[in-house]
């Protein structure tokens, strides 16, 4: 173990113990997810999905940064990611819950309010899953992955990623859709979102883009691994 891997683990260690036996922090936490959804969200993706990008390179690498990689694009672009992913499990669950009522199942809106478990609770967390994982995920990773090229085509800079047009088509064209469509899309969406997002559903709504912002660390392994199907 590197000491940075020590250090990593030890600010884990001192959030988790703030959370544990502070409660004004939960009650800080709870606070403003409910006055600032928006603010927070940006916050959360930017600090947990970058992190979880840096443990994805410390995979490929053995190191959390590197020359280019850029943190603090990286940060920004999760930042605001995040905010539409906050505004896309909004619009999904109730248009689930409209779709329910539409089908002739009024009583899901029931269902998914309730604070405990239910199997009817379940269904309708699963059914917000898959339509979000399946409609507005493969346009999210694509749009990340344009971002992700771009930074790096940048030098990692902020100064580098505002001052080049991002070259969407060019991008897009290199892609590697073999990856992306058989690994990304095709094994990761069903075997892992649908069932990681169902499982965020069923949470407190307080926590649920949090648990959100906690699969980019899953996100960074994920890519991690796909990175090197690609290099092998």
């Amino acid at each position: 173990m590197k000491k940075s891997d020590g250090l990593l683990l030890l600010c884990v260690a001192l959030v988790a113990a703030l959370f544990a036996f502070v409660p004004q922090a939960g009650a800080f936490y709870n606070q403003a997810t409910a006055s600032h959804p928006v603010v927070m969200s940006f916050f959360k993706f930017a600090i947990l999905s970058t992190l979880g990008e840096m443990i994805g390179l410390r995979i490929r690498r053995g190191v959390y940064v590197q020359k280019g990689f850029g943190v603090l694009p990286r940060m920004l672009i999760w930042g605001v990611l995040g905010v539409f992913i906050w505004g896309a499990m909004v619009v999904f669950k109730a248009g689930t819950l409209k779709l329910y009522e539409l089908l002739g199942a009024p009583q899901a809106a029931q269902w998914f309010a309730f604070e405990g478990f239910s199997w009817g609770k379940l269904c309708v967390a699963f059914s917000v899953s898959v339509l979000m994982n399946s409609f507005f995920a493969p346009v999210f990773m694509t749009f990340h992955k344009i971002t992700d090229t771009h930074i790096q085509q940048t030098g990692g800079t902020l100064f580098g990623f505002f001052s080049t047009p991002i070259p969407v088509g060019k991008i897009i064209t290199g892609l590697d859709w073999k990856t992306q469509w058989g690994f990304v899309f095709k094994k990761t969406i069903p075997l892992f979102w649908y069932p990681a997002h169902t499982l965020t559903f069923m949470l407190p709504s307080n926590y649920q883009v949090l648990f959100a912002a906690f699969l980019g660390v899953a996100l960074g392994v994920i890519l991690a691994i796909a990175n090197n199907k690609r290099d092998n």
